[in-house]
């Protein structure tokens, strides 16, 4: 079987810039709303997706805001996708889907969690990590566990990590560190591009391994005595990014590989929902319902 592990947040935020705005009859927009609900509806009517859960921050600050000042908030995001954020996890629960609503954590790590709590199952033949966040590139292990970038229908294994990134998995967070990720707000080492980090950590996986001296470091590397002084001036900031950036997997998910079977779709709450929405077709695309 194939566990499909989707990242809501992700979908509602691309949903909300990508789909039609739409007003419920109570005059919310629910645009993005009805937008997942149709692309979760035809990713349940693929035959080898039988085993489902999706992870949403149901609020955006986790526990790494206590660790730094700078890293991402809510502050600036659209009150109308803001607003939509209670109703869309409802919504997704209506249609048999585990959900998993993250406040401490963030929604990366109940599926990294959930990767590392079914990868060794024996009934498992593939984790689909449902989401082209490169954070989630760090818990791709061979082809057990991959990412699935649906809008452009690209699978990565553990080769496609190291051909996109030029590194293993294990170090994304290393060069996520150097890096920066603006989007997570951790600002990575100035002059650290994507290339001169890859390459570095090629040679060396992970931050503490890289040696204070550029001479030592045995490859070609462009600034690479500016480079090794940032790092060495500012190394304990580099390995804070690389916590920050580095996923948990142990997250309290208390359910079993079974409760992820995706079952149909509950009638009552679907008929709730569909009235909220005001969609009266929504009911008619459900390919399946949940037997009493």
């Amino acid at each position: 079987m194939k566990i499909h592990l989707l990242d809501g947040t992700y979908e509602l935020f691309r949903s909300f810039y990508g789909a039609p705005s739409r007003l419920s009859p109570s005059g919310q927009e629910v645009g993005a709303t009805r937008g997942i609900l149709n692309s979760f509806l035809s990713l349940l009517r693929q035959p080898d997706v039988t085993h489902v859960a999706c992870a949403f921050d149901t609020v955006i600050e986790s526990f790494r805001n206590q660790m730094f000042e700078g890293y991402k908030t809510g502050e600036g995001i659209d009150p109308e996708l803001h607003g939509q954020f209670e109703l869309v996890e409802k919504a997704v629960r209506a249609l048999g889907i585990t959900v998993w609503s993250m406040v401490e954590f963030e929604a990366d790590d109940a599926l990294a969690t959930a990767a590392a709590k079914w990868i060794d199952q024996p009934q498992v033949d593939q984790i689909v990590l449902c989401s082209p966040d490169k954070d989630l590139a760090q818990c791709v292990v061979g082809q057990k566990v991959v990412c699935l970038d649906r809008r452009r229908e690209i699978l990565m294994d553990e080769a496609g990590v190291v051909e996109k990134f030029g590194i293993s998995p294990a170090s994304i967070p290393d060069w996520l560190a150097l890096v920066g990720d603006a989007a997570d707000g951790i600002p990575g080492l100035k002059g650290w591009g994507a290339k001169s980090a890859a390459t570095v950590l090629a040679s060396f996986q992970h931050i503490e391994k890289i040696p204070a001296n550029p001479e030592d470091w045995g490859i070609k590397v462009r600034s690479a005595a500016r480079l090794a002084e940032t790092l060495e001036n500012h190394r304990p900031e580099s390995l804070l990014y690389r916590r920050l950036a580095t996923l948990r997997c142990d997250v309290p998910l208390t359910e079993t590989l079974s409760d992820l079977e995706w079952r149909g779709a509950l009638l009552e709450e679907l008929e709730a929902v569909s009235t909220e929405l005001g969609d009266d077709r929504l009911l008619q695309r459900v390919p399946r319902w949940q037997e009493e």
